[in-house]
């Protein structure tokens, strides 16, 4: 058996992960489908947490209370994990123009299919954009 960090134990339900984060069940589902938290699965499929997990919905929560956009978040997220200090996260965030925002945005959405939509075409992403 590997050892683990007791912080990696999936251990919380989503109606508890819910209680814990003040997020909806859809909410963390959809945040899970877009790849930025991934729980375990028990036998029977049920959804198992862990604090990291917990501790990652509460940081995505808090950056779409910034006006921050999925695509941002995964940029943010992986530049946590990719070990670069929160100064330069801080600075990144702050940076981060609405140009940069639309670009980052139309990026993900060329990626999920939805390049032959007329608003992407036309550039118009500001309406996906929430400050």
């Amino acid at each position: 058996m590997v050892a683990m960090d007791r912080k990696e134990l999936p251990l919380f339900s989503i109606s508890i992960v819910t209680s814990l984060t003040e997020l909806t069940p859809r909410q963390i589902r959809y945040y899970e489908e877009k790849g930025l938290i991934a729980p375990t699965r028990s036998k029977g499929k049920q959804r198992l947490f862990s604090f990291y997990d917990v501790d990652r919905l509460l940081e995505i929560k808090k950056l779409k209370d910034k006006g921050v956009n999925i695509a941002g978040i995964k940029e943010v997220l992986g530049m946590e994990k990719k070990g670069i200090s929160e100064r330069a996260i801080e600075s990144y965030r702050k940076d981060l123009t609405e140009d940069e925002l639309h670009r980052l945005l139309r990026s993900e959405l060329m990626e999920s299919g939805y390049v032959n939509h007329s608003s992407i075409n036309r550039g118009d992403l500001s309406r996906f954009y929430h400050p």
